[in-house]
This record gives C-alpha cells, sequence and structure tokens, in this order.
C-alpha cells in the first residue's frame, strides 16, 4: 500500500507466502477456500478457555514485538515478518494465513484502512496511523487482537483518535456481564464515541472466536437492539470498535480484503478477546 499524489493509500507489492514449519499443527480451513461451519457453539470450558488465553497470550506477544519496530521507514511487510516469525517460534500457527485465501500472517491497516490490510511494501511515514492484527491458533484454539500505534509524531486529532478509541474498546468490556444482551456493548461504545463526533462503522463487527477464528456470533459496536444474545458464563468473543473521523461508509479494494473509509478519513481500531465471567469480563490476549 504506497502512497498516490494526494497521500492516500494504493496497493503495494507483497512479499512471497511465509512458510511455516511441518511440526506446527494447522487450523482444519489451511488449503481450504472456507472454514468447516461452526457447531460447537460460544461456551467453553475453564480448560478450554486457559487454551484461548495460551493462544491468545502469543497472539499479544507478536503484537508487542512487531510494534517495537513501529517507526518513519519500515514496511508493514516487515511487521508481518516480525509478527510471523514469533507466532511461529512459539509453535503456534498465524491464523490469518490462508484464511479463506488470506496471504499474510497478520493485518497491517494503516490511515484510512478500516481493516484487513494486507502487509507489502508500504513504507510507514512519519504522522501515520497503523493497525496491527494478529490471530495465533494453539493446541485447537484461536486467540485474536488488535491495535493501532501512532507512527513518529501523529496530529493531535490523531492521536486523541487512537487514544478515544483505546477507551471505546475499555467501555465495551465494561458492559460485558452475564444475563445482559450483547447489543449492551455497542450501546456503551457508540455513546461514547457519538461525544466526539466519530463515526462508529457498523459492517464489521466482534465475533465468537475460540474453536474456530470467527463462529458466527456477532457481537455489534453500534446501538443495535436485534442482537439480543445473552451472555453466559463461559462465553468467549471479540470486542473490537473501529471508529472514523469522518464517514463510516466504505470502499472494498480488488483484493477482496482491504476496506477502505469512502472519504479516505483515518481510522483507528482496538481488539481483545474475552471470556464473559460470573463478575463481568476476563480479557484472554493478553501478553
Amino acid at each position: 500500500m504506497p502512497k498516490d499524489a494526494s497521500g492516500h493509500l494504493i496497493p503495494g507489492l507483497r512479499s512471497p507466502i511465509r512458510t511455516v514449519p511441518e511440526s506446527v499443527v494447522r487450523p482444519e480451513y489451511v488449503g481450504r477456500r472456507a472454514p468447516a461451519p461452526n457447531a460447537a457453539g460460544d461456551w467453553y470450558t475453564p480448560e478450554e478457555v486457559e487454551r484461548i488465553r495460551a493462544a491468545g497470550r502469543i497472539a499479544a506477544g507478536a503484537i508487542e514485538a512487531a510494534a517495537a519496530a513501529i517507526r518513519p521507514g519500515v514496511t508493514t511487510d516487515e511487521l508481518d515478518r516480525i509478527a510471523h516469525d514469533y507466532v511461529v517460534a512459539h509453535g503456534a500457527y498465524p491464523s490469518t494465513l490462508g484464511y479463506r485465501g488470506y496471504p499474510k500472517s497478520s493485518c497491517t491497516s494503516v490511515n484510512e484502512v478500516i481493516c484487513h490490510g494486507i502487509p507489502d511494501d508500504t513504507v510507514l511515514d512519519d504522522g501515520d496511523l497503523v493497525n496491527l492484527d494478529v490471530t495465533a491458533y494453539l493446541d485447537g484454539y484461536h486467540g485474536d487482537l488488535n491495535h493501532t500505534f501512532l507512527v513518529g509524531h501523529a496530529t493531535e486529532e490523531a492521536t486523541l483518535l487512537v487514544e478515544r478509541t483505546r477507551e471505546a474498546l475499555a467501555r465495551g468490556i465494561r458492559a460485558v456481564a452475564p444475563g445482559r444482551q450483547v447489543n449492551v456493548i455497542g450501546r456503551a461504545i457508540e455513546a461514547y464515541a457519538k461525544r466526539f463526533g466519530y463515526g462508529v462503522v457498523r459492517d464489521y463487527t466482534g465475533h465468537g472466536v475460540g474453536r474456530a477464528f470467527h463462529t458466527g456470533l456477532i457481537i455489534p459496536h453500534y446501538d443495535a437492539p436485534e442482537f439480543d444474545t445473552v451472555m453466559e458464563p463461559g462465553m468467549v468473543f471479540t470486542i473490537e470498535p473501529m471508529l472514523t473521523l469522518g464517514t463510516t461508509d466504505w470502499d472494498l479494494w480488488d483484493d477482496d480484503w482491504t476496506v477502505v473509509t469512502r472519504d479516505r478519513a483515518l481510522t483507528a481500531q482496538f481488539e481483545h478477546t474475552l471470556v464473559v465471567t460470573d463478575r463481568g469480563a476476563d480479557i484472554l490476549t493478553l501478553p
């Protein structure tokens, strides 16, 4: 994703697909066009939750390792290499690699890219935003998270967007409680974002995760009463709000993955995988 004369991103050149040792167990969808349907639900035993936590800890470590390299002049492909090497070195598989044909081990979404940016030869510039999204698969379970980082010296507007998107995630997590419907999560996020005039992306949501990368459970980031699944202890899902400085309308690039704001305004995102507990939520994607 280099940039055009207006400073907006355009597709770049990708490096060859990275290899994973044969000793690392692959998810069932690798080498197939689509994953098998999920029929196991979104509830997990305490032992299964700890397996998700182990996978999530590796994904979080991979993001930390890649984030340490973020600076002007670094390519998104280099960030992907660091994340890939970290996940594989810890005996896990990078879940995005081969998922529905996705060609890389992470998503790197820069500036106006809402989500699913494919790492390539894009060089990060001073003042950019870059979101790193990594999921690790270990011992039969996925752990999924992402964070948005400032590159060099960002504007106050961009800095506040990142800080407030992080806080929006925190407020969504605090809304989690057994007996509540999942729509309370989106209500809390949207109410906060509206205070600053931010757009809240609706078409990309949180999701169930664990045995499957995406289970079918939808976690909205906006006030959506139609999503009325009741949270119960043992449920596992992600919350991952995407906030924009402008419109929430989006365009999809020809790669069928990269989603950008239609007005090319900046966007930021944060994500954690969590389990519903008797008292609220336990985050499973911490280092």
